[in-house]
């Protein structure tokens, strides 16, 4: 009898130690430092306009509410000079269980003339397992922009996947000289079917089909070009 009351004494001193320690492990772990990168394109684009190669990759490193992010996007031509290349410097912040809030520098190398941007934008899963990067710029010059990216994985096999995407950007003012027009610039829709044969590691094919709109189509054929380009598509999509 005695021995159980002395084990009970023990448990009891235990567990209370352990509830005055829990919430200091846990603000341990939530100060915890993690890193990830994710190359979600790394692509030969053959089309009906320039084949090129194009890549769309971004990492981060922080804790679960603050992070520090690094994004590029951008296109060469094949045997030819690049067209299009940027780079962002993020601050996020999380804001929901979901959603991150995103501010800082955007710096486009290509197209010329070269521009520096601020940002403000939100990225995240959205209901039904929407992925959006939503974001807001404003350029050295006074030029206000903004993109909407989503996309959607859709589960053939657990290594079999359907990723759909969208994007869209628009502009409150014209810049001939970037052919970029007011209001609604573009519309692009593609599908990238991936076989994971890691889960850091898969290769893909897809179809892309991108179109100017109003006066940024108008910019792109004074240029002799078409404003509509439709493409096909092998990668490799990694992550780590």
């Amino acid at each position: 009898m005695k021995q159980n009351q002395k084990l009970a004494s023990i448990l009891a001193a235990a567990l209370f130690v352990g509830g005055l320690y829990a919430p200091a492990v846990r603000a341990a772990e939530d100060d915890q430092l993690f890193a990830m990168f994710k190359a979600e394109q790394l692509e030969y684009r053959a089309s009906n306009r320039k084949d090129t190669y194009n890549w769309d990759a971004e990492g981060w490193i922080g804790e679960d509410y603050n992070k520090l992010w690094l994004k590029t996007e951008g296109e060469r031509i094949v045997d030819g000079k690049v067209e299009k290349a940027e780079v962002q410097a993020l601050y996020s912040r999380l804001v929901s269980d979901f959603f991150d809030v995103q501010a800082g520098v955007r710096y486009d190398y290509k197209p010329w003339p070269n521009r520096a941007f601020g940002v403000l934008g939100l990225q995240g899963l959205a209901p039904y397992f929407f992925e959006v990067d939503a974001a807001s710029f404003v350029s050295d010059q006074g030029e206000v922009s903004a993109r909407l990216k989503a996309s959607y994985d859709l589960l053939f096999t657990q290594r079999l996947i359907l990723q759909p995407k969208f994007e869209t950007n628009l502009a409150l003012q014209s810049v001939k000289e970037r052919q970029v027009g007011s209001g609604i610039n573009n519309v692009e829709v593609g599908a990238r079917l991936r076989y994971e044969i890691f889960r850091e590691f898969a290769p893909y094919i897809g179809v892309n089909y991108e179109r100017q709109l109003g006066q940024t189509a108008s910019y792109v054929r004074e240029d002799g070009e078409k404003p509509d380009n439709l493409s096909f598509m092998v990668g490799i999509r990694l992550w780590f």
